[in-house]
């Protein structure tokens, strides 16, 4: 059976995730409204603007589903915004689906002038990696970018920049970056998280 994957399309780069689904023949649906949430066999909440994204969710009655499929098991991925989302903590009063044992700093480097691109190594990229792929590194592409500050002991950590600070973590089906793989060219991070709704 055709699995089907959503990307939440209220604002910021929903888009470039469709792009790349698309490219790699995923079937794909632009979430809008709660009902498209049935049948979904993964979820992404892209980047753009936390605040405005998480107001927008409430207003479409979308919290509250996500959350429940979030907690339900099936797989849902936050990057850059969508990682605050779900954070259990994000230091700042706005609506959060409060799903992952984080706590997150947002925009930990400053303002768009400090956006930034460094390699990043990731041994769980290795689990999906195709010939020429096995221990390269992933090009991070970080904007406005959040970190992880804290997590609990059943939250594993991806990927860190040298000075120790976490950028990509995993509690069980859910995943988050605080960089933008869909703003490059490598699908390992897409195909990584494909690879937790099997």
């Amino acid at each position: 059976m055709t699995k089907t994957y959503g990307v939440l399309a209220l604002q910021g780069a929903f888009s470039e995730h469709v792009q790349i689904l698309r490219q790699m023949s995923v079937q794909v649906v632009e979430v809008r409204l709660p009902e498209q949430l049935a049948e979904l066999d993964g979820l992404i909440l892209p980047g753009g603007e936390s605040t405005t994204v998480g107001k927008l969710a409430v207003a479409y009655n979308l919290v509250e589903p996500i959350r429940e499929m979030a907690l339900r098991g099936i797989p849902v991925w936050g990057t850059c915004a969508g990682m605050i989302m779900m954070a259990k903590d994000a230091g700042h009063r706005q609506p959060l689906l409060g799903v992952m044992d984080i706590v997150v700093k947002r925009n930990a480097f400053g303002r768009q002038l400090e956006s930034f691109e460094t390699d990043l190594t990731i041994p769980a990229l290795d689990e999906i990696a195709v010939t020429g792929e096995l221990g390269q590194p992933f090009r991070g592409v970080f904007i406005r970018a959040p970190v992880i500050e804290s997590f609990a002991p059943n939250v594993q950590a991806l990927a860190c920049l040298k000075d120790g600070q976490v950028v990509a973590a995993q509690q069980g089906n859910m995943l988050v970056t605080a960089f933008h793989p869909e703003l490059s060219s490598d699908t390992r991070f897409h195909r990584y998280f494909l690879s937790l709704a099997t």
